[in-house]
């Protein structure tokens, strides 16, 4: 069955692309607010990225902390490139949000005396990290998608967005692909909110699923909108060997150890204070410093929970017991398992306020595909579940309240139609034997990995911008073989190899200019922070020859920065 545009136009007064715990956690608040809210959702929503959050989630619930601790212990993991104003209000509107959640449900580890569990994680000063055992993720997010079921808020599932409709310089809506039955929809809004996730796939191996290709963030580049800080992306210390699947930092929460192939718990020369939990960057560089001086076990470090006892690894941390057990063929309850450092996050992306507002009038984004700026150049672990409950929340409230005063453009299926042609464009190319999308993806992965990864300079980050944009050259001869409309994924991987193509040259030409080390984006040719030249955040915005950079100044409040230490 060949590929259709649909003549209707759907209409909603918000519509939420992404239906993952920041997409959900706005939909819900949207609806609250009394708007018609739907969900635009590549996958079924409890399949969402936000399910594979394992370790916790971050708020001052000891007598001993306090959102200000918390807010500064986020400031210095953003090596002080984090937006002071944005982290108090992550930080103070942590505790509501998460009893809010657990009076939706959500059943946190609790101690023997019924308090909320707390767990140690890195960069953190009190343990602060509530948690459901190792899968923190999808505890919440499941209870959270019983609240949208309640609320009937429309869902539009395995419906894969391709463009944003913008009107006199206002986004009004969308147009989306109907994998089930292969229409192209026009769906008129008077807000989007964007809650697409992160782009962890431009790299290979990554913790991130397969569905994490960036598009929201591609969609509102291409737009017009600005994306702010895209060189910083994490990488996460303890990712499998070699699948890439994440190791939670819960592990060493508890207080699992890392060690060399000498037996060294080699933390102690990096991070004398913290060891393991020092922040996540600082444990990255260790890891990659022993790999690279000859210290590694092929290629990796190792991670040690034997000391922990069967009842914490069995009932704390079974989901990484599995996936060790299955992916390494290793009992963690007799013995290490490999890890090494693996993306895993992305700092940067549409540059909102504090309410979700980009800068493009009616589009909103929350969660990974935003940046607000509480991550600054690296994110503490336990911190992005909350920013997808706290920015979720504020994106959806304040859309609600603006589409009170907002009339409907009255779009017709123009922009389907034009999609239509554009798609049809793509369909045509190619037969069996031609140029694959895995392929090029592959080559995109493997490039950024080895110029774009833990340790960067000027030389392998030239050739990595060299790779990409001769990739992007070849994006366009790549065939689609299979010709149907029906659950064409070989048709949606194309369209996903385009937005992390495009955004791969973002974060790469970013890197090239920032000349400093600063949290996860590390020169080696430039080794030092450089807080009079580059205290300062990145804006990339579309044009056709590549990203045009601007800068934008950080904003601190109460802390001055400090020398980072652990």
């Amino acid at each position: 069955m060949p590929l259709t545009a649909d003549e209707q136009v759907l209409r909603h007064d918000v519509i939420v692309l992404g239906g993952g715990l920041a997409g959900m956690r706005a939909a819900l608040e949207a609806a609250r607010g009394g708007a018609d809210v739907a969900v635009v959702s590549k996958v079924y929503p409890t399949r969402s990225h936000s399910a594979a959050a394992q370790g916790g989630i971050n708020a001052a619930f000891s007598a001993e902390d306090s959102w200000e601790k918390h807010a500064f212990d986020t400031v210095k993991g953003s090596d002080y490139l984090g937006d002071q104003d944005a982290i108090e209000v992550l930080c103070r509107e942590a505790l509501q949000d998460i009893m809010e959640l657990e009076h939706m449900g959500v059943i946190f580890n609790r101690n023997e005396d019924g308090r909320l569990a707390l767990r140690p994680f890195g960069g953190a000063g009190f343990p602060r990290t509530c948690y459901v055992a190792d899968i923190t993720g999808q505890a919440i997010l499941h209870v959270v998608w019983e609240q949208l079921v309640k609320a009937r808020i429309t869902c539009y599932a395995e419906w894969v967005a391709t463009s944003l409709v913008v009107q006199d310089g206002r986004c009004r809506g969308l147009v989306a692909l109907e994998m089930r039955s292969g229409k192209l929809h026009t769906l008129e809004a008077k807000a989007v909110v964007l809650a697409t996730g992160g782009l962890g796939r431009i790299y290979e191996p990554s913790t991130n699923g397969l569905i994490c290709t960036g598009d929201g963030m591609a969609l509102a580049y291409r737009a017009g909108a600005a994306l702010m800080d895209m060189e910083f992306t994490q990488f996460h210390p303890t990712t499998l060997y070699p699948s890439g699947v994440l190791i939670t930092e819960g592990a060493r929460g508890e207080g699992g150890y890392l060690l060399n192939s000498k037996g060294e718990r080699f933390m102690a020369t990096y991070a004398s204070q913290r060891l393991e939990l020092a922040s996540r960057d600082v444990v990255s560089r260790a890891e990659q410093t022993e790999i690279e001086e000859g210290r590694g076990v092929n290629g990796c470090v190792l991670l040690d929970v034997r000391h922990l006892g069967k009842k914490v690894i069995l009932t704390r941390l079974y989901q990484i017991y599995e996936l060790a057990h299955d992916l390494a063929g290793v009992d963690l309850l007799e013995e290490p398992v490999p890890v090494r450092p693996g993306t895993h996050y992305q700092m940067g992306g549409v540059k909102t306020d504090v309410d979700g507002r980009t800068s493009m009038p009616g589009l909103y984004a929350a969660g990974e595909c935003a940046c607000v700026s509480v991550h600054g150049a690296n994110r503490l672990g336990g911190n992005s579940l909350l920013e997808t409950v706290v920015f979720g929340r504020r994106a959806g409230k304040a859309a609600a309240e603006e589409v009170r005063q907002v009339p409907f453009a009255g779009l017709s299926s123009a922009p389907g139609r034009d999609e239509h042609a554009h798609i049809t464009e793509l369909l045509q190319r190619g037969e069996r034997g031609g140029l694959r999308s895995a392929v090029v993806r592959k080559e995109m992965g493997n490039a950024m990995r080895e110029g774009a990864g833990v340790f960067r300079d000027s030389e392998g980050l030239a050739q990595t911008l060299e790779t990409v944009r001769g990739l992007k050259g070849r994006y366009q001869k790549v065939a689609v073989q299979d010709k149907g409309g029906i659950f064409n994924t070989d048709l949606v991987s194309l369209l996903e190899l385009g937005n992390m193509l495009d955004l791969a040259e973002t974060m790469v030409v970013g890197g090239l200019a920032r000349q400093e080390s600063r949290g996860a984006h590390f020169r080696r040719d430039f080794p030092e922070r450089d807080d009079i030249n580059w205290l300062r955040h990145t804006l990339a915005f579309y044009t056709a020859e590549g990203p045009r950079l601007e800068y934008a100044p950080v904003t601190c409040v109460r802390w001055q920065p400090e020398r980072r230490t652990y």
